[in-house]
Protein backbone atom coordinates (compact mmCIF):
# COMPACT_ATOMS: atom_id res chain seq x y z
CA UNK A 1 0.00 0.00 0.00
CA UNK A 2 1.51 3.41 -0.68
CA UNK A 3 2.22 6.64 1.44
CA UNK A 4 -1.26 7.88 -0.56
CA UNK A 5 -3.26 5.50 1.04
CA UNK A 6 -2.00 5.37 4.49
CA UNK A 7 -2.12 8.49 7.04
CA UNK A 8 1.39 10.37 7.33
CA UNK A 9 2.81 10.25 10.48
CA UNK A 10 4.53 13.53 12.06
CA UNK A 11 5.83 13.47 14.99
CA UNK A 12 7.04 16.68 17.55
CA UNK A 13 9.99 16.12 20.23
CA UNK A 14 10.40 17.60 23.88
CA UNK A 15 13.13 19.86 25.63
CA UNK A 16 16.72 18.11 25.47
CA UNK A 17 16.17 16.19 22.00
CA UNK A 18 15.68 16.24 18.38
CA UNK A 19 13.45 14.58 15.97
CA UNK A 20 16.69 11.74 16.01
CA UNK A 21 14.55 10.44 19.40
CA UNK A 22 11.76 8.90 16.93
CA UNK A 23 14.73 7.04 15.56
CA UNK A 24 13.81 3.76 16.31
CA UNK A 25 9.89 4.25 15.11
CA UNK A 26 10.58 5.81 11.64
CA UNK A 27 12.03 3.03 9.71
CA UNK A 28 9.10 0.24 10.73
CA UNK A 29 6.43 3.07 9.78
CA UNK A 30 7.99 3.88 6.45
CA UNK A 31 8.29 0.19 5.66
CA UNK A 32 4.51 -0.02 6.09
CA UNK A 33 3.84 2.45 3.98
CA UNK A 34 3.32 5.53 5.93
CA UNK A 35 4.96 8.86 5.06
CA UNK A 36 6.88 10.08 8.25
CA UNK A 37 8.55 13.43 9.11
CA UNK A 38 9.91 14.43 12.25
CA UNK A 39 9.27 18.32 12.99
CA UNK A 40 12.99 19.91 13.99
CA UNK A 41 12.29 23.31 16.07
CA UNK A 42 14.38 24.84 17.86
CA UNK A 43 12.82 25.12 21.14
CA UNK A 44 13.04 28.91 20.99
CA UNK A 45 9.77 29.99 21.61
CA UNK A 46 6.47 28.53 21.66
CA UNK A 47 4.84 30.34 18.58
CA UNK A 48 8.00 29.74 16.77
CA UNK A 49 8.15 25.58 17.56
CA UNK A 50 3.95 25.38 16.75
CA UNK A 51 5.10 26.84 13.10
CA UNK A 52 7.17 24.24 12.50
CA UNK A 53 5.18 21.63 13.37
CA UNK A 54 2.85 23.34 11.30
CA UNK A 55 5.04 23.62 8.55
CA UNK A 56 5.90 19.90 8.60
CA UNK A 57 2.30 18.71 8.48
CA UNK A 58 2.42 20.88 5.67
CA UNK A 59 5.04 19.09 4.09
CA UNK A 60 3.11 15.20 3.65
CA UNK A 61 -0.11 14.15 2.46
CA UNK A 62 -3.22 13.73 3.14
CA UNK A 63 -4.68 13.12 6.95
CA UNK A 64 -1.84 13.13 9.78
CA UNK A 65 -1.88 11.28 12.79
CA UNK A 66 0.58 13.92 15.03
CA UNK A 67 2.78 12.42 17.81
CA UNK A 68 4.29 14.26 20.45
CA UNK A 69 6.31 13.65 23.19
CA UNK A 70 6.97 15.65 26.47
CA UNK A 71 6.94 19.45 25.81
CA UNK A 72 6.05 17.80 22.35
CA UNK A 73 2.27 17.60 23.24
CA UNK A 74 2.10 21.11 24.07
CA UNK A 75 3.12 21.45 20.03
CA UNK A 76 0.28 19.12 18.99
CA UNK A 77 -2.24 20.24 21.18
CA UNK A 78 -1.73 23.58 19.49
CA UNK A 79 -0.62 22.31 15.82
CA UNK A 80 -2.96 19.83 16.26
CA UNK A 81 -5.87 22.32 14.84
CA UNK A 82 -4.80 21.96 11.68
CA UNK A 83 -7.21 20.92 9.55
CA UNK A 84 -5.49 17.71 8.22
CA UNK A 85 -4.77 16.18 11.59
CA UNK A 86 -7.19 13.33 12.41
CA UNK A 87 -5.53 11.63 15.55
CA UNK A 88 -2.88 12.86 18.30
CA UNK A 89 -0.90 10.92 20.43
CA UNK A 90 0.98 11.78 23.50
CA UNK A 91 3.49 10.01 24.85
CA UNK A 92 4.69 10.90 28.33
CA UNK A 93 3.37 14.56 27.30
CA UNK A 94 1.97 17.69 28.51
CA UNK A 95 -1.33 18.85 27.04
CA UNK A 96 -2.78 22.13 28.38
CA UNK A 97 -5.86 23.15 28.29
CA UNK A 98 -6.19 26.56 26.66
CA UNK A 99 -6.07 28.40 29.75
CA UNK A 100 -2.92 26.63 31.01
CA UNK A 101 0.63 27.20 29.97
CA UNK A 102 2.66 24.14 30.27
CA UNK A 103 4.47 25.31 33.07
CA UNK A 104 0.40 25.32 34.72
CA UNK A 105 -0.29 22.25 33.96
CA UNK A 106 3.39 21.04 35.99
CA UNK A 107 2.79 23.05 38.88
CA UNK A 108 -0.36 20.93 39.75
CA UNK A 109 1.38 18.43 40.76
CA UNK A 110 4.58 17.37 42.50
CA UNK A 111 8.40 17.78 40.90
CA UNK A 112 9.54 15.62 39.70
CA UNK A 113 13.68 15.10 40.49
CA UNK A 114 15.22 15.51 36.91
CA UNK A 115 14.86 19.30 37.79
CA UNK A 116 17.54 19.31 40.53
CA UNK A 117 19.63 18.35 37.50
CA UNK A 118 19.07 21.32 35.45
CA UNK A 119 21.10 24.61 35.32
CA UNK A 120 20.08 28.14 33.47
CA UNK A 121 22.91 29.62 31.58
CA UNK A 122 22.71 32.41 28.95
CA UNK A 123 18.60 32.18 28.59
CA UNK A 124 18.80 28.47 27.84
CA UNK A 125 18.10 25.58 30.27
CA UNK A 126 20.55 22.96 30.29
CA UNK A 127 20.04 19.26 31.46
CA UNK A 128 23.31 18.08 33.43
CA UNK A 129 24.91 15.00 33.30
CA UNK A 130 23.33 14.01 36.43
CA UNK A 131 20.04 14.40 35.44
CA UNK A 132 20.03 11.88 32.82
CA UNK A 133 19.30 9.13 34.55
CA UNK A 134 16.17 10.61 35.32
CA UNK A 135 15.33 11.15 32.14
CA UNK A 136 16.12 8.22 30.06
CA UNK A 137 17.43 5.95 32.53
CA UNK A 138 16.15 2.46 31.12
CA UNK A 139 18.39 2.72 28.33
CA UNK A 140 21.60 1.21 28.38
CA UNK A 141 24.38 3.65 29.16
CA UNK A 142 25.78 4.44 25.60
CA UNK A 143 22.20 5.21 24.16
CA UNK A 144 22.42 7.82 27.42
CA UNK A 145 25.53 9.09 26.49
CA UNK A 146 23.56 9.86 23.11
CA UNK A 147 20.89 11.35 24.35
CA UNK A 148 22.64 13.67 25.92
CA UNK A 149 24.99 14.78 22.80
CA UNK A 150 22.50 15.15 20.69
CA UNK A 151 19.32 17.27 22.84
CA UNK A 152 18.87 20.82 22.24
CA UNK A 153 18.90 23.23 24.51
CA UNK A 154 15.58 24.68 24.88
CA UNK A 155 14.61 28.49 25.82
CA UNK A 156 14.06 28.99 29.56
CA UNK A 157 10.87 31.35 29.25
CA UNK A 158 9.26 28.40 26.90
CA UNK A 159 7.05 26.59 29.48
CA UNK A 160 5.54 30.35 30.40
CA UNK A 161 4.56 31.21 26.72
CA UNK A 162 1.05 30.28 25.38
CA UNK A 163 -0.40 29.98 22.10
CA UNK A 164 -4.34 29.52 20.82
CA UNK A 165 -5.63 26.11 20.56
CA UNK A 166 -6.03 22.78 22.36
CA UNK A 167 -7.00 19.80 19.92
CA UNK A 168 -7.77 17.48 22.29
CA UNK A 169 -11.15 18.53 22.50
CA UNK A 170 -12.59 18.05 19.52
CA UNK A 171 -9.48 15.83 18.10
CA UNK A 172 -9.29 11.79 18.82
CA UNK A 173 -6.51 10.94 21.12
CA UNK A 174 -4.30 8.37 22.42
CA UNK A 175 -2.14 8.49 25.31
CA UNK A 176 1.34 6.47 26.75
CA UNK A 177 2.00 6.94 30.27
CA UNK A 178 5.06 6.33 31.36
CA UNK A 179 5.04 4.89 35.08
CA UNK A 180 8.59 5.08 35.87
CA UNK A 181 8.85 8.91 34.74
CA UNK A 182 11.23 10.68 36.37
CA UNK A 183 10.84 13.77 34.34
CA UNK A 184 7.23 14.39 33.83
CA UNK A 185 5.19 13.56 36.89
CA UNK A 186 3.20 10.26 36.00
CA UNK A 187 0.49 11.68 37.54
CA UNK A 188 0.15 14.42 35.57
CA UNK A 189 0.29 12.05 32.36
CA UNK A 190 -2.94 10.07 33.82
CA UNK A 191 -4.43 13.29 34.55
CA UNK A 192 -3.89 14.63 30.98
CA UNK A 193 -5.11 11.27 29.43
CA UNK A 194 -8.71 11.01 31.33
CA UNK A 195 -9.32 15.18 31.20
CA UNK A 196 -8.60 14.38 27.16
CA UNK A 197 -10.77 11.10 27.01
CA UNK A 198 -7.98 9.54 24.84
CA UNK A 199 -7.92 5.67 24.74
CA UNK A 200 -4.67 5.28 27.43
CA UNK A 201 -2.08 2.57 27.51
CA UNK A 202 0.55 2.14 30.35
CA UNK A 203 4.01 1.50 30.23
CA UNK A 204 6.48 0.64 33.09
CA UNK A 205 9.24 3.14 31.21
CA UNK A 206 11.19 6.00 31.96
CA UNK A 207 10.38 9.26 29.84
CA UNK A 208 11.25 8.04 26.63
CA UNK A 209 9.24 5.06 26.08
CA UNK A 210 10.23 5.54 22.11
CA UNK A 211 13.59 4.28 22.80
CA UNK A 212 12.88 2.01 25.61
CA UNK A 213 10.07 0.44 24.58
CA UNK A 214 9.74 1.12 20.94
CA UNK A 215 7.34 -1.39 20.11
CA UNK A 216 4.93 -0.44 22.02
CA UNK A 217 4.81 3.20 21.22
CA UNK A 218 4.41 1.47 17.31
CA UNK A 219 1.32 -0.17 18.36
CA UNK A 220 0.06 2.69 19.81
CA UNK A 221 0.76 4.79 16.83
CA UNK A 222 -0.33 2.18 14.49
CA UNK A 223 -3.85 1.90 16.33
CA UNK A 224 -4.30 5.89 16.00
CA UNK A 225 -3.49 5.10 12.33
CA UNK A 226 -5.69 2.31 11.91
CA UNK A 227 -8.28 4.47 12.99
CA UNK A 228 -8.12 7.05 10.56
CA UNK A 229 -7.94 4.58 7.76
CA UNK A 230 -11.24 2.54 9.25
CA UNK A 231 -12.77 5.72 9.27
Amino acid sequence: MSSQTKPSIVFAHGLWADGSCFSKLIPALQAEGHEVFASQHGLNSLESDVACVNFTIDHVPGPVVLVGHSYGGTLITKAGMHDRVRALVYIAALAPDENETSQDQQNQFARTPLFDHIEIGGGRIWLKPSGVPDFCGDLPEAEQRLVLATGAVPDADLFNQQVPGTAWKTKPSWYIVANNDRTVNPELERAAAKRMGAKTYDVDSSHVPMLSHPEFVLDVIRDAAASIQSA
